[in-house]
């Protein structure tokens, strides 16, 4: 199954959901899912962080594949991770996220769901080389 995260970052902030259902009810995650039939991968990430927080989102940097069978207790999933710019909208709770909230980067909430904790860090060292360059 292929799924995407969205990651976005500012001000060494990043923002996180609250998921509100299983797996990991009530743990928080980058906003993401499923990609639907038809949908690119970009098309896809823009949707689920659409969905899931209310902001129209932009693609603007690949940050990594996660594939390790075990990151989702629903079935083996691969999931692609983008850096996001945001274009407009504010946070806002949905159905599938009870929470939306900003994390500075260096203190993330110790509940984080699947593997997003280890594509928080892989995004970090990628923002990182892109302000040393």
């Amino acid at each position: 199954m292929l799924t995407v995260d969205g990651i976005i970052i500012e001000k060494g902030k990043i923002l996180l959901i609250k998921r509100a259902t299983s797996p990991y009810k009530d743990y928080w995650a980058l906003p993401g899912g499923f990609v639907e039939l038809g949908e690119t991968l970009e098309e896809a990430v823009a949707r689920e962080v659409k969905e899931e927080t209310g902001l129209e989102t932009k693609p603007v940097k690949l940050t990594g594949a996660y594939s390790d069978p075990k990151r989702d207790p629903r079935g083996h999933t691969i999931t692609i991770a983008y850096l996001l710019r945001t274009i407009s909208g504010n946070p806002k709770t949905t159905s599938e996220a009870k929470d939306v909230r900003l994390f500075a980067l260096d203190n993330l909430p110790e509940k984080m769901a699947f593997d997003h904790e280890r594509i928080i860090n892989g995004a970090k060292e990628i923002k990182a080389d892109k302000q040393d360059s």
